[in-house]
C-alpha cells in the first residue's frame, strides 16, 4: 500500500492511490495520453485490450498476453502517473488523465479498443467509476481484476474504519507510533493529529499536509516476514494502519503485526459499479478475451 509498494511494479496503494480525486488520473505524465507508448512487442490487428493498471494483477496480465498466454491482441495499459519513476509492463502504456466517462469513451473509440480490463487499485473507486461508465458509453465488454480482500484470522487485533477520516478519529485510542500504510496521498487525513507518531514506508516523497511527527522511509517492495518484523521492531510499533487492499504482497505486515500482538486499523473498501463482472483470476481474465 503506497507506503507499502507490492511487486513486480509499484502498487503503494497503487499509482490510484486514495487522496483528493482517488481513483482520477491526473494531467499527463510522460507519454502524451492521446498516444500509448510502445514499451515492447503487441501482436496483431483484431483484439484490443485496455488495462486500467497500476497494479500487480495488472502486470501479470499484461505480461501473460505478450508471452502469448491468450488470443492474439495488442495491448495497452493505462497508468495514472502517480509515482514519478514506474516498472512499465510489456506491451502499450499511457500515462495521464482520460477526462471521466466521455474521455475514456472517446479514447477506446479512437483507439478501436475491443476488451476493457479494470484492474485498478481496490481503493481506486472513481476510475471503477469510469470505466463502468465508458464501458457502457462504448459499448465494449469490461471485466473488473480484483484481487480478494483481506479477513483477521486467529490471533489477529483488528479495527474497522470506513474512511480515511474515521480511521484518523480512531487511531490516537489505539497507539502512540503508528506504521500507516494507507498511502502517502492520503497523509491529509491525519494531518491534524498532532500527539502520535507516524512512520511512512513510500517509494516517492509524500506531499503537505502531513502530520508534524513523521518518519519517511523510501523504499519499494516486496518486504518479506522478517523485514516486517525488523521494522516494527526497530521503530516501536504499537499501531498498524492500513486498507483492505487484499493480496498477498502486502500481507507480510500483517502476519508480522499478529506475531508481535499489535492491533491493526483496518479500512474498508470502497462501493464499487453495480453489474460489472469481475474475477481475482489472471487466468480468468484470458480466457474470457478469448471468448
Amino acid at each position: 500500500m503506497p507506503a507499502d509498494p507490492t511487486p513486480p511494479g509499484p502498487d503503494p496503494a497503487g499509482p490510484y492511490a486514495a487522496g483528493p480525486g482517488a481513483g482520477q488520473h491526473p494531467g499527463p505524465v510522460g507519454p502524451s495520453p492521446a498516444e500509448p507508448h510502445a514499451a515492447g512487442p503487441t501482436h496483431g490487428p483484431g483484439r484490443h485490450v485496455l488495462i486500467l493498471g497500476g497494479t500487480t494483477e495488472a502486470r501479470r496480465l499484461a505480461e501473460a498476453l505478450a508471452r502469448g498466454e491468450g488470443p492474439p491482441c495488442r495491448v495497452t495499459t493505462s497508468l495514472a502517473g502517480r509515482v514519478a519513476a514506474p516498472v512499465l509492463p510489456p506491451g502499450e502504456t499511457r500515462i495521464g488523465g482520460f477526462g471521466g466517462p466521455a474521455g475514456l469513451a472517446a479514447w477506446i473509440s479512437a483507439h478501436r479498443v475491443t476488451h476493457l480490463v479494470d484492474a485498478t487499485h481496490p481503493f481506486a473507486e472513481r476510475m471503477s467509476f469510469n470505466a463502468a461508465g465508458a464501458a457502457a458509453l462504448s459499448g465494449v465488454p469490461l471485466l473488473a481484476l480484483r484481487r480478494p480482500g483481506w479477513a483477521p484470522g486467529p490471533g489477529d487485533d483488528w479495527h474497522v474504519a470506513d474512511s480515511l477520516t474515521e480511521a484518523a478519529a480512531l487511531l490516537p485510542g489505539l497507539g502512540a507510533r503508528a506504521f500507516l500504510t494507507t498511502g502517502r496521498m492520503g497523509l491529509h487525513s491525519f494531518a491534524h493529529l498532532t500527539e502520535p507518531w507516524f512512520l511512512v514506508r513510500s517509494v516517492d516523497p509524500p506531499a503537505a499536509p502531513a502530520p508534524p511527527r513523521l518518519e519517511v522511509l523510501l523504499a519499494r517492495g516486496p518486504f518479506t516476514l522478517d523485514d516486517e518484523r525488523e521494522l516494527l521492531a526497530r521503530h516501536g510499533i504499537d499501531l498498524l494502519v492500513t486498507k483492505d487492499s487484499g493480496g498477498s504482497a502486502t500481507s507480510p505486515k500483517l502476519a508480522a503485526a499478529r506475531e508481535a500482538g499489535i492491533p491493526v486499523l483496518v479500512v474498508r473498501r470502497p462501493p464499487t459499479p453495480e453489474g460489472v463482472p469481475r474475477t481475482g483470476s489472471v487466468d480468468e481474465v484470458r480466457r474470457w478475451l478469448s471468448g
